[in-house]
């Protein structure tokens, strides 16, 4: 099974990419959306993301605005939240990589937006990187709600520059020029990676501690 490490810096494609991996029939697991899962109402997470942050679960619902704000410049707090998002999300993870295994998928996609920044692009075969001109990047960016320049620059400035994901790619998709032209990208990977031996899984070391530590907590 080859692994695929799918990054994107903000407002540069990756969820446009991810789709059209999932069209051509690849799947995807995506790190955001397990986080949107397990911070949704009934989330088993919310009542320990309420202990830690008083008052960021309103209704019974994630003041996700709120907690932003609290995280955000406070590198001990986002240190705490991420204490308590990670380990659920890399059981996720692992969780998908195991059922697609035994499935016998040729190919898997992990969408990671901090691939490089936690490092996990070690346990990937290949890495593709959603890339687009930084006008682009940034007129997406300022058309969501809330956001601005100054925010903006600071998401940035805690990403890995796109100069160096670009270098670090294996492959790069270029979003700034259509979905039409995108997929076709995506697809040509797609066809190159087949021609590729996956070694990453199933994973050794300290990975491999990580999923039996991850098994372990669920009780099996």
């Amino acid at each position: 099974m080859i692994i695929v490490g799918l990054t994107g810096s903000i407002g540069m494609g990756k969820t446009t990419t991810a789709a059209a991996f999932r069209r051509l029939g690849i799947p995807v697991h995506d790190a955001d959306r397990v986080v949107h899962g397990l911070t949704a109402p009934g989330g088993k997470i919310l009542p320990v993301i309420e202990k830690a942050f008083p008052g960021s679960v309103i209704a019974g619902r994630l003041d996700r605005a709120g907690l932003g704000k609290r995280v955000f410049d406070d590198p001990k707090a986002l240190a705490r939240l991420e204490a308590i998002l990670h380990p659920q999300v890399r059981a996720a993870k692992l969780d998908f990589l195991d059922n697609a295994a035994r499935r016998r998928e040729p190919i898997v996609v992990l969408d990671i937006p901090l691939l490089f920044e936690k490092g996990s692009d070690r346990w990937c075969d290949v890495v593709v990187v959603a890339s687009a001109p930084p006008t682009i990047q940034a007129r997406r960016v300022l058309a969501r709600p809330g956001m601005s320049a100054a925010k903006l620059a600071a998401v940035l400035g805690r990403q890995v520059s796109d100069r160096v994901k670009r270098r670090r790619a294996d492959f790069i998709v270029d979003t700034g020029l259509g979905l039409s032209y995108a997929f076709r990208q995506v697809r040509r990977i797609v066809v190159q990676v087949r021609k590729r031996r996956g070694t990453s899984w199933p994973f050794r070391g300290r990975m491999g501690r990580q999923r039996a530590d991850a098994r372990t907590v669920r009780g099996t």
